[in-house]
């Protein structure tokens, strides 16, 4: 039976924008991220506003054709399934960063809410140098710290967090260390400030300009701390939200306290990311930082690393 996806509330990202859908973590098979990948690419060549991503010019003829560049990422290494040569399978797909192990430890890594944190195992060194080979992004979003630390070691390529705050700003599990940033921007990496409440120590449902600030004050505590080049914007909006905080009150286990100790999950919706730049502007960034925190970091990582 054919997968079928809807890309409509794609869209509500504007022209130019470079987006990345989750196409799989712990629970999927490589034959079912395998199959939402074909369907995404297919449905988006058929509807005409995105276009798929194959190689790096691929970014730069998006903007001039004025559709969104799409890409794809696993937000756990299981997909792959134990099989190093399925990396370039999914490369050939379109996914372009993968992060070793989503919250919990897997054959890869541990991930950041493991109560016990051993970093990368030996397979997990392997996979960080195939990923390397292959032309896809190491993404330690997610991961533990340990992890985080030992990809920066291990990698040959600027490493990524794709979608990841400051635990110096919000002790939050999912954050990161200053120690993790420092380390991920001595590879020449990015880390993508998220708009997810939980995230930003501001989730209640109204709290929609807070969360605006709060991503602000991540940008700010970045850029201060590992410099203007390696800060970006990794939003994380969940499009199915209604069903991931259905998935969070039925199995509270899968995601421990740090997640569901606030309530229902709120994010930054696209439509409020697109005044972000005015309140980085009232605070005094000049276009310059503002252009490079929403798309020239992470352009360049990509050109340094994808093949």
């Amino acid at each position: 039976m054919k997968t079928v996806v809807d890309i409509d509330e794609l869209a509500r990202y504007p022209a130019g924008s470079y987006v990345s859908v989750n196409i799989g973590y712990s629970p999927q098979s490589k034959a079912q991220s395998t199959a939402l990948a074909h369907a995404f690419r297919r449905t988006a060549l058929w509807d005409g506003r995105f276009r798929p991503v194959q190689v790096f010019d691929d970014l730069a003829a998006a903007l001039e054709e004025d559709v969104i560049a799409l890409a794809f990422d696993l937000e756990d290494s299981g997909p792959l399934e134990g099989d190093l040569g399925n990396v370039k399978h999914f490369y050939d797909l379109g996914v372009r960063s993968l992060l070793p192990a989503y919250n919990y430890a897997n054959a890869a890594a541990c991930g950041c809410l493991d109560s016990e944190d051993t970093g990368l195992t030996a397979y997990g060194r392997d996979l960080v140098r195939e990923m390397n080979a292959v032309g896809m992004t190491v993404d330690g979003s997610h991961c533990s710290r340990k992890t985080g630390l030992d990809i920066a070691e291990c990698t040959a390529s600027p490493m990524i967090y794709s979608h990841s705050n400051f635990a110096g700003l919000w002790d939050h599990p999912r954050n990161i260390t200053d120690d993790q940033a420092r380390a991920c921007a001595e590879t020449g990496g990015v880390i993508g400030i998220n708009g997810v409440g939980i995230f930003l120590g501001s989730n209640g449902p109204d709290d929609h300009r807070e969360r605006l600030e709060a991503m602000a004050d991540h940008i700010t505590y970045g850029i201060e701390l590992v410099g203007i080049d390696h800060i970006g914007i990794g939003s994380d909006y969940s499009f199915d939200h209604i069903d991931f905080n259905a998935e969070l009150l039925i199995n509270p286990q899968a995601f421990s306290e740090a997640y569901t100790a606030w309530g229902p999950l709120q994010w930054v919706p696209p439509e409020d990311l697109l005044t972000l730049p005015d309140v980085l502007r009232r605070r005094g960034f000049d276009e310059e930082t503002i252009a490079a925190v929403f798309s020239g970091n992470f352009t360049r990582v990509a050109n340094q690393v994808w093949r």
